[in-house]
């Protein structure tokens, strides 16, 4: 049972980093986006920028069922996923939106 929880932490770890590993790579891989009127330059925003609200959840979702299965086996697991789930959602939705896009200028 340990190896299977020290497996499923190290997996959630990973899960998390891959997202913030993947954009670090920004050689050649830049995309611009130009507006023909003032000929300013955005840059597009970064991966958790973009997907803010699934990785919010996700997070929450992991959680949930990583400490319900902790304390309850796999019905508590499934308890808890559900518990992680309608309180990310209900934290990422209601109580701290973010509205719009920013974009930086470069001119």
């Amino acid at each position: 049972m340990k190896k299977f929880i020290a497996a499923m932490m190290m997996m959630a770890m990973l899960a998390i980093m891959m997202p913030l590993a993947a954009d670090a790579q920004v050689r050649g891989t830049r995309n611009y986006r130009t507006r023909t009127a003032t000929n300013d330059v955005y840059r597009k925003p970064n991966i958790y920028q973009r997907h803010r609200n699934l990785i919010n959840i996700g997070i929450g979702t992991g959680a949930g069922a990583l400490l319900g299965g902790i304390f309850g086996g796999k019905k508590g697991a499934l308890i808890g996923t559900a518990i992680g789930a309608g309180g990310s959602a209900l934290y990422t939705y209601k109580i701290n939106p973010k509205n719009g896009r920013r974009y930086r200028v470069f001119r």
